[in-house]
């Protein structure tokens, strides 16, 4: 791993670093551990602050220059920014089933999948990740994807 890439990219790009890879880690943990608690309440605003500053900042990021400075993966973050709203409205109204659902998308389109797609060849987290000495961002990425799997099935398991 080498940190040196990520401490040269853009402002912007070190706060969407610094608000999705905690995300990433307490998002996991949320949708593991039990629901409805107020440590569960607690963290989950905690995670849709650090949500939100992921998708804003990506707003900020224009490496992928394919519309205007924008590209697709912009497009995530206005979905998480409308899943946010949605998560937050739809458990104010106590619909739980639609809560669980966006959240869950947001968790898997949001962190999965673009943490993926930020792997890359050419991108920066690519060079941070595959480049230098033994890497704390991978590990946490393939937990990511173990802790996907797993809910996953959890969750396929309960609808059987």
């Amino acid at each position: 791993m080498n940190l040196q890439p990520l401490l040269d990219a853009p402002i912007a790009v070190q706060i969407h670093v610094a608000a999705v890879l905690p995300a990433a880690v307490l998002g996991a943990y949320i949708l593991l551990n039990r629901k409805g608690t107020p440590l569960h309440r607690a963290l989950g605003k905690v995670w849709m602050v650090l949500m939100a500053v992921t998708s804003l900042s990506s707003f900020f990021i224009h490496e992928i220059n394919l519309f205007y400075g924008f590209s697709p993966i912009h497009l995530l973050s206005i979905f998480v920014l409308v899943g946010i709203w949605r998560a937050i409205s739809a458990v104010r109204a106590g619909n739980i089933r639609a809560h669980k659902a966006t959240v869950i998308g947001m968790y898997f389109g949001g962190i999965v999948v673009a943490g993926l797609f930020t792997l890359a060849p050419g991108r920066i987290m690519n060079a941070v990740v595959f480049t230098g000495g033994p890497s704390w961002i991978l590990l946490l990425t393939l937990l990511a994807i173990a802790g996907t799997l797993f809910l996953q099935q959890r969750f396929s398991s309960r609808r059987a």
